[in-house]
């Protein structure tokens, strides 16, 4: 276990602000020249695992930033409810079809895992899979698809069209039993066959009785007119990195149908932008998820670069935790997931969130107060910022005050919807006072 770090000899702001900001600078600087001229997007990624997977932390974030810099979309979603786990409440997914998924915390297989660390696909079409945007203020002009080495496995609609098609069928009449006829006389008098009758009329013998009605159909044919809805696709273009769509009118929902040429369907995630300026702040979560488990994926990485990030913040450890992992080993990994970025030329500022208080299996769970610790000595030697979110909820000393104020959840490690509410709040307090000392030191 690495020695404990006294804090105390760290520069830590004790105000709640990011440590080792100068990181960020280049950062604030667009967000600077964005205030006045309004005229680009600015793109955040926040990656972590069940603690960043509800988008709940996430989505108060988002909310203030956009507030303050714009709202230039929600960013990244995925269909959590078709590979039956949870997900953001600003979208719905429903599809005709049921479809495969398979997550990074297991062991490596063939699977196509990618950016959102969850894989979903099918082998077969005939799906319909459509997304619904909750939020009005997520509506959007933009939609792009994300697939494996960006594959065109999907196209897109807004709306259906039908089509008649004209054919003929049996006319059936009803004929009402009376009283001394037998299914022979029936027959005879329609011109048809006693089996013919039976079958119509799931029969299983030649006895009747009168009063019932049978369906009788005839030889005589009437015209019949059937209707079928088609989903027409839309035009869709592509870049380097995704199949898109944008429209002039902001839309709130869309289908996603098969492409007629492809044989696999495979879908690693869907980009939602708007017409306009400003923040796009895209969460990734995996349940259950360690940096060791993105690390196992290079596809991750690759499809990391579809995002075009200007900021990463990370939220990982508590899984680590679990593991027993110690702090050196922590630090390890949390390097190589650094490293499998720049590898892809991805070159934005970081921000790495130390993992909140928790229990681990109802003891306190020193692991996180190690990382923690670790991380913010590290930060200054590997270039990366830090908010230290284990600091501001208190620590392992703090924690039964987060259950009395109902922020921690039953299990003493996931926080309850107040909680991560306050998380974001908390961040984006500590991000903004980081941002204003910047330009007053301008």
């Amino acid at each position: 276990m690495i020695q404990k770090v006294d804090t105390a000899k760290i520069d830590v702001p004790s105000d709640g602000q990011i440590y080792n900001a100068k990181v960020l600078e280049d950062f604030f600087k667009k967000l600077e020249e964005n205030e006045s001229n309004k005229n680009q997007k600015i793109n955040i990624v926040h990656i972590g695992d069940s603690h960043i997977q509800g988008d709940l932390m996430t989505n108060e974030i988002r909310k203030n930033l956009q507030q303050k810099f714009g709202n230039g979309g929600r960013g990244l979603v995925f269909p959590y409810q078709l590979a039956k786990t949870n997900g953001s409440y600003n979208e719905r997914f429903r599809s005709n079809r049921t479809w495969e998924s398979y997550r990074n915390i297991y062991p490596v297989k063939n699977n196509p895992i990618g950016l959102c660390g969850i894989g979903l696909w099918r082998d077969t079409g005939g799906f319909v899979m459509e997304m619904n945007v909750k939020d009005p203020a997520y509506k959007f002009n933009t939609i792009k698809i994300i697939t494996p080495q960006n594959q065109n496995m999907f196209d897109l609609a807004i709306s259906s069209k039908i089509n008649s098609i004209q054919t003929t069928e049996p006319k059936v009449i009803t004929h009402k039993i009376k009283k001394g006829e037998v299914l022979g006389t029936i027959a005879d008098k329609y011109d048809v066959s006693i089996a013919d009758i039976k079958r119509d009329n799931h029969l299983k013998s030649n006895n009747i009785r009168a009063g019932r009605t049978l369906k009788i159909a005839t030889k005589e044919t009437k015209q019949k007119t059937i209707s079928m809805s088609e989903f027409v696709p839309l035009a869709i273009e592509s870049d380097s990195y995704s199949h898109y769509y944008n429209s002039e009118n902001a839309l709130s929902r869309i289908f996603l149908i098969p492409n007629k040429e492809a044989k696999d369907y495979e879908l690693n995630g869907i980009v939602l932008e708007k017409d306009a300026s400003g923040i796009i702040y895209s969460g990734i979560g995996v349940n259950g998820a360690k940096y060791s488990d993105y690390n196992k994926y290079p596809l991750f990485f690759e499809q990391l670069k579809s995002l075009h990030p200007d900021l990463l913040i990370f939220s990982l450890g508590t899984n680590e935790s679990y593991d027993h992992l110690d702090a050196g080993n922590y630090i390890k990994e949390l390097r190589e997931f650094i490293s499998n970025i720049k590898a892809q030329n991805i070159n934005a500022p970081i921000i790495v969130m130390t993992p909140p208080p928790s229990l681990l299996r109802r003891k306190p769970n020193n692991y996180i107060n190690d990382y923690a610790r670790e991380i913010i000595e590290t930060a200054q030697k590997d270039g990366f910022a830090v908010w230290d979110l284990y600091d501001e909820f208190g620590g392992m000393s703090g924690i039964k005050q987060l259950k009395v104020q109902g922020l921690i959840g039953p299990d003493w490690v996931h926080y309850s919807k107040k909680g991560y509410e306050k998380q974001g709040n908390l961040f984006t307090q500590a991000f903004l006072r980081t941002y204003d000392n910047f330009k007053l030191k301008k």
